[in-house]
This record gives structure tokens, C-alpha cells and sequence, in this order.
């Protein structure tokens, strides 16, 4: 029996999997205020009402500030028994909320969390999906190629198991953009990216322990280290908003405010 799939959302990732599902055998349905592309072969409407009509599924991807309007836009619409899998990097909050709405319009809600960029890998992209609907999405979207596993009945688990990892891969990718900015105003850029680059690369487990276990017991030695380092940056005219940030952090493991929690 082919899957009807109502897709919320035709921007970089939305109009990937809806590609992807349409050549997997589904039939694919979308709804995209904006002025983006439509795939071929999927089947277009003006309205989300018309684009969820005997939908089984209903997959939006869209931005997190968008998705409780995305679910409200078609709500009564959708068939009662569909699954709702909302895609959006969002709070763990959010999704329960989004599950609490759904399940009162009869639905089965999905936390979908997408952990890789989906250019490129687009329903192949590795997938978490917790909440009411999780196993039944699982059972649905497997076969139709999305690499997508269960996380159990709780909405948000999904969400929250993304974001902790993305304190780390973004702010990362915050304080990298912040060195090569102040570097390149030092004219320093090249030494400094080749020096990162050279620590990273040998990085393993024993590094992150260490930066962790060694951050307490150091922590004044490295709050003068990074006021030293703030004021390097406004000297060279760079906006030090993550080093701030991070002398923020050890000024108050210095004055006993806060502390770090134990390694795993």
C-alpha cells in the first residue's frame, strides 16, 4: 500500500526528503508558504488544509518558531490516527507542548530529531524519534529508506538528546569563528587555524577528561588567562562575546558559585 506523506515545510531539508520519498514509492503532498521550489513529482497546494487530506504522515520541517503554527495551521483537517512528526530543532518543552495539542486532535505526535545535515545524506540523514508515535513512524519511514531510531514514547527526549550535543558542536563552531576573526586582525590567521587544526585532530578521550577534571583546579589561573585574552580580542577591534562568556564561567567556579559536575 503506497504511504500518502504531507510534508510541511519545502526549504533545504523539506524539499530533500520530499525527493527522497517520492522516489522511495511514497505519495508526497506539500504545503510552502514561500516561494521555494516544488520537487518533482511531488503534488503542491495553496493550502495546508488541502496538502494533509488523507495523509498517514505528516512530516514538518520547519523552524522552531514556526512549528506550533505549522501543527495548528491544519489541525482539524488532518485524519484522526495520523502520525505528526515535527522535525524542528526545538526545546524539549516545545515538543511536549506540540504533543499535548496533537493528542488532543486525535494524532499520534513524533519528536523528530535530525543529528547531521541533511544536505547530502537527505532521508538517509541519522534520525532520532521519541514520543506516543515513535514506533509507528519507525515502522513507516524505515521502509521507505529514512535511517531513523526509536527513542521511546516520551516527546522531547529526541529534542533534548540533539541540543545537549549541540553545546558543545556549535558553541565549538562559535568560539573557532571568534579565534580566526581576532587571529586574522592579528595577522595571525594561518599559524592559528594550522595550530587548531593540529590539536583537534589528536584530540581523544583522555583530552576531554582532562579539559574537564583540570578546569576547577585551575580556575583561577585560567579566569586571568581569559581576561587576558578578552582584552586582546577588543583590542584588535573583535567583539569577545564567547571568551566573555567563558570568563563569566571560571570567575564563578573561582568564587565558589558554581561547580563542575562530575565526568561520566
Amino acid at each position: 500500500m503506497t504511504v500518502r506523506v504531507a510534508i510541511f515545510g519545502l526549504g533545504e531539508a523539506g524539499s530533500r526528503y520530499a525527493a527522497d520519498l517520492v522516489s522511495a514509492g511514497a505519495e508526497v503532498h506539500a504545503f510552502d508558504p514561500a516561494p521555494v521550489a516544488t520537487p518533482t513529482g511531488v503534488t503542491r497546494h495553496d493550502q495546508p488544509s488541502a496538502a494533509v487530506v488523507d495523509a498517514g504522515v505528516v512530516l514538518a520541517l520547519t523552524a522552531a518558531a514556526d512549528a506550533p503554527t505549522a501543527l495548528a495551521q491544519a489541525l482539524d483537517a488532518v485524519p484522526a490516527g495520523a502520525i505528526y512528526a515535527d522535525c524542528a530543532t526545538a526545546s524539549a518543552g516545545l515538543k511536549r507542548d506540540l504533543a499535548a495539542t496533537a493528542a488532543g486532535a486525535g494524532l499520534e505526535f513524533v519528536d523528530v530529531a535530525l543529528m547531521a545535515p541533511v544536505p547530502g545524506t537527505g532521508l538517509r540523514t541519522p534520525a532520532l524519534a521519541s514520543g506516543p508515535g515513535a514506533a509507528r513512524f519507525v515502522g513507516v519511514m524505515g521502509p521507505l529508506g529514512m535511517v531513523v531510531e526509536d527513542d521511546g514514547p516520551e516527546p522531547g527526549r529526541a529534542a533534548a538528546r540533539k541540543l545537549l550535543r549541540s553545546v558543545v558542536m556549535k558553541g565549538f563552531a562559535a568560539l573557532l569563528v571568534e579565534s580566526i576573526e581576532a587571529a586574522r586582525a592579528a595577522g595571525l590567521a594561518d599559524e592559528t587555524w594550522e595550530n587548531l587544526v593540529a590539536q583537534f585532530t589528536a584530540a581523544d578521550e583522555a583530552l576531554m577528561r582532562r579539559l574537564v577534571e583540570g578546569t576547577a583546579p585551575h580556575s583561577t589561573r585560567r579566569l586571568h588567562e581569559m581576561e587576558a585574552t578578552a582584552a586582546l580580542l577588543a583590542e584588535l577591534g573583535v567583539d569577545p562575546g564567547m571568551t566573555r562568556a567563558t570568563v563569566e564561567a571560571l570567575r564563578r567556579l573561582d568564587e565558589g558559585e558554581a561547580e563542575v559536575p562530575a565526568r561520566p
